[in-house]
């Protein structure tokens, strides 16, 4: 399986080549990509040096072009389109129908992978986009249990591409709702799901912390507890009485002991989310990750997780917590 490693600015991507990763995604700067905010992706220069980097080592960059733009824009979504092939990326990954048209009209030569924002999460629907658009991988939702991956396996014209660690998402990817009615502003093209200028935290006497998005109170933390990053899904609400997380911890979603279970089921590449963490983190999730990769792929019925390997990847949990996210139900 190919290890697909995020990078946010050169620097990761030369950690996560460095660190063994095969591929590295990346994104433009600007709202054609989903992480679009100050300090992070590529201008032309950076991306043509990162491209050049990876291509002395043998390994692939593509470019995430995997926002929603609006009709009166969508000609500059077409322009990243001509930018991506014309810096030599080995694909694009892209959401919108009318970009992954003009993507196959224009450059039928560069490769096409349908993002997750796309939420395509069925046989028929990975036909279609295969028969119509020509994708050659499809990057599954992070809202499938590992039978339905399994049975997707089995079922679809192009590879498949699952995301292994990183940030959970429990809603429909690339269409959430949640912080675009809190704050007017759409979390696919603002590049985060709260953006910085609608965040507010308050300090209080006892030490503890709230934090708002716009005029919304999401959380209050005490003074000794870790404050995650705030948002609407991740937030404790009170329900009746009860004050909990209504929607979702704040944890990291970590597939590590699906890996045997995902390798048989012929997923043809493992994801790493985290393109808005730094070069230290892409280092050491990455390392990680190529060793459990190379140690099955030398001996898959003699391989077991490591503690030291979940020991490294806990570091980097969200709310310290990791889970196996929905790939894991126990109902059916």
């Amino acid at each position: 399986m190919q290890l697909v490693c995020p990078a946010g600015n050169l620097p990761a991507l030369e950690a996560a080549v460095d660190a063994g990763a095969d591929a590295v995604y990346a994104g433009l700067r600007d709202q054609t990509n989903a992480r679009a905010f100050p300090g992070l992706n590529f201008g032309d220069d950076e991306l043509r040096a990162g491209i050049s980097y990876a291509h002395a080592h043998g390994r692939k960059v593509y470019l995430a072009l995997n926002t929603y733009p609006d009709s009166a824009r969508l000609a500059h979504w077409c322009g990243a389109v001509d930018r991506a092939a014309a810096l030599g990326c080995d694909a694009i990954i892209v959401a919108e129908l009318a970009v992954l048209d003009y993507a196959a009209r224009t450059h039928p030569a560069l490769p096409r992978h349908l993002s997750v924002q796309a939420s395509a999460t069925s046989a028929p629907a990975l036909r279609y986009l295969h028969e119509r658009f020509g994708i050659a991988r499809a990057v599954l939702p992070r809202v499938l249990s590992i039978q339905q991956v399994e049975r997707l396996c089995e079922r679809s014209p192009v590879p498949l591409e699952t995301f292994a660690f990183g940030s959970l998402c429990i809603m429909v990817e690339g269409r959430c709702q949640l912080s675009s009615y809190v704050t007017g502003a759409s979390p696919n093209r603002h590049g985060v799901c709260s953006p910085a200028n609608f965040v507010r935290w308050e300090e209080h006497a006892d030490g503890s912390r709230s934090v708002r998005l716009a005029r919304v109170l999401i959380d209050r933390f005490a003074a000794d507890e870790a404050a995650g990053y705030p948002t609407v899904c991740k937030g404790r609400f009170d329900v009746r009485g009860e004050v909990f997380h209504a929607l979702e911890e704040p944890t990291s979603l970590n597939t590590l002991e699906l890996l045997p279970r995902l390798a048989q089921a012929g997923v043809a590449a493992l994801k790493i989310e985290g393109r808005q963490r730094g070069a230290a983190y892409v280092a050491s999730v990455t390392r990680t990750w190529r060793d459990a990769l190379d140690r099955y792929a030398a001996a898959p019925h003699d391989w077991q997780v490591r503690a030291t390997w979940q020991a490294q990847l806990a570091r980097h949990a969200e709310g310290h917590q990791t889970t196996l996210g929905p790939y894991h139900r126990p109902w059916h």
